[in-house]
């Protein structure tokens, strides 16, 4: 079946004008993938944490919401001195291109994510002044007016080599590229803890969808550390 799905993947590939856009992400028994807090809590296991490194080496850029630049300040390169050494190897740089989707140029200038290899996704409500300020640290890419618009962010990350596109987060981020159609696979470590919260943020939020509920195929989920991994094709 893994077979047969790749070779799904890759004539899918051939016709889009965008990448192969995989979420990946860690939540609680009960749906959570932080706490009431907004502030990162780890839920995944020494192997999922392994699963989610090579994941990332393996993807041509990492993408991530302005809200998870703000409450976690990831850097988003792989560190893994092998994992570097597979990728130069193939001909490719140490570490994925890191995408922010920051619709206003919210992102702190000390962001951990900024720096050569960066691009930040803007609209073009953003002020000029941030955008000025946050050029000087990464490349800026407008797309959208009041909001970023996805597709044409997806496009034009394709026109730049970008086949292979892994999303960590967050929840906004997620329902915002679901709701577009531009999900193909999400990967999901569902870790062994409750976190509860009205408020506390799942793994897909945003206004909901009252029908036509995207439609998912089970391909695949296995026992790790202690709690299981579920990967789940996103059906058009």
């Amino acid at each position: 079946m893994a077979g047969k799905y790749l070779a799904f993947l890759s004539k899918l590939q051939i016709i889009m004008d965008r990448p192969l856009v995989i979420i990946n992400s860690a939540m609680s028994a009960d749906g959570k993938i932080s706490s009431v807090e907004r502030k990162q809590v780890r839920i995944s296991g020494r192997k999922d944490m392994d699963r989610v490194k090579l994941l990332r080496a393996e993807s041509d850029a990492v993408m991530v919401g302005v809200g998870t630049v703000l409450a976690d300040d990831p850097g988003l390169r792989v560190k893994s001195p092998d994992l570097k050494k597979m990728r130069t190897n193939r001909g490719l740089s140490e570490t994925p291109l890191r995408v922010v989707v920051d619709s206003r140029a919210r992102t702190p200038q000390e962001a951990e994510v900024l720096g050569e290899g960066c691009i930040l996704a803007v609209s073009k409500a953003a002020p000029e002044e941030r955008i000025d300020l946050l050029r000087e640290k990464c490349e800026i890419v407008v797309a959208g007016d009041g909001r970023v618009d996805l597709r044409e962010l997806l496009s034009i990350l394709h026109k730049k080599g970008v086949s292979r596109l892994m999303v960590e987060g967050g929840a906004t981020l997620n329902w915002s590229l679901i709701e577009a159609g531009l999900v193909d696979e999400i990967s999901v470590y569902l870790g062994p803890m409750i976190i509860g919260g009205e408020e506390a943020p799942t793994l897909v939020d945003g206004p909901g969808f009252c029908d036509d509920y995207p439609k998912l195929e089970l391909l695949s989920i296995e026992a790790l550390d202690e709690g299981a991994l579920l990967r789940w094709r996103v059906l058009s």
